[in-house]
């Protein structure tokens, strides 16, 4: 008999634990970013965002979109192991990282602020981030 309850109340604990997982992956996977509908906007507005793994002001504005930054229209420049520049970027003949581009074939290089992008671009940051 207790080798029954054993198996039983391992069973019943395994259950458990896969359904509070799913419960746990679905409330925070399903929270929206801060910035996806001004992040979606920029690429809807054909906004992209020239970069390279390895350069440090493309990485702040990584980190400044967050969760968000999914939603960019993200073009990566560097081969490899820095062995080079993609074809591309040579070809769009970039003077450095990050280089934002506009629909109109306007270029911003550097970190961008939020702000002169939503300016440029006419997308709306959260009402919180106004300013």
């Amino acid at each position: 008999m207790p080798k029954f309850h054993l198996v039983t109340g391992s069973i019943i604990a395994l259950v458990f634990l896969a359904l509070f997982g799913v419960g746990l992956k679905s409330v925070f996977s399903e929270t929206p970013g801060e910035y996806d509908e001004f992040a979606q906007c920029l690429t809807d507005s054909g906004t992209k965002m020239y970069g390279a793994y390895w350069c440090p002001y493309c990485q702040e504005q990584k980190k400044e979109l967050g969760s968000s930054w999914q939603y960019i229209n993200y073009i990566e420049c560097s081969l490899p192991n820095r062995a080079g520049t993609t074809a591309v970027c040579q070809d769009a003949e970039l003077e450095g990282y990050p280089t934002w581009e506009f629909a109109d074939g306007s270029r911003i290089p550097g970190k961008v602020p939020l702000a002169e992008l939503s300016k440029k671009t006419g997308c709306p940051l959260p009402i919180n981030r106004q300013r």
